[in-house]
């Protein structure tokens, strides 16, 4: 049964650096415990590496990995009679973005290395030149997506 209410979204003013809304909301989900100031800090710093590693904008490289890594199909259980299919459902932007943020933060986390911000950086330019794991969970979304599509007519 769904939800009577749903809660409206909370606009997300942009950050003090570089005055965009995907690096706050970006922010918001790499910070701990309601320590904003750590994960602002932590953030910044992986795309000042970028920016030295690349040669190239931080926030433009920052931008081009969340845009390489979002996923555009995913599958949602949906069930018919007794049998559970895995119906391909295109995605919300919304959720593409939080997708995207929770791969490549799974993924910066799981990596070995010094700190969390030279494992943020090196996780997001494997994302922007495709490889990593982020990259691989979206094809992976993909590829499930494309071997349910018998399914598509049970659209949610």
């Amino acid at each position: 049964m769904p939800r009577r209410y749903r809660p409206e979204k909370r606009d997300i003013p942009p950050d003090v650096r570089y005055g965009s809304v995907q690096v706050q909301a970006f922010i918001n989900y790499v910070m701990k415990n309601g320590k904003k100031s750590l994960a602002t800090r932590l953030v910044y710093d992986a795309i000042e590496l970028m920016e030295e590693r690349t040669k190239r904008s931080g926030i433009e490289v920052f931008e081009e990995a969340i845009k390489k890594v979002t996923p555009l199909m995913e599958v949602k259980p949906r069930r018919v009679g007794g049998a559970t299919y895995q119906v391909p459902m295109e995605v919300s932007p919304q959720r593409r973005f939080a997708l995207a943020s929770r791969w490549i933060l799974a993924a910066a986390h799981a990596r070995t290395g010094r700190n969390f911000s030279e494992k943020l950086a090196a996780e997001l330019m494997d994302a922007v030149n495709e490889t990593g794991s982020a990259i691989r969970k979206r094809s992976e979304s993909h590829k499930m997506a494309e071997a349910n599509r018998a399914f598509s007519h049970y659209r949610i």
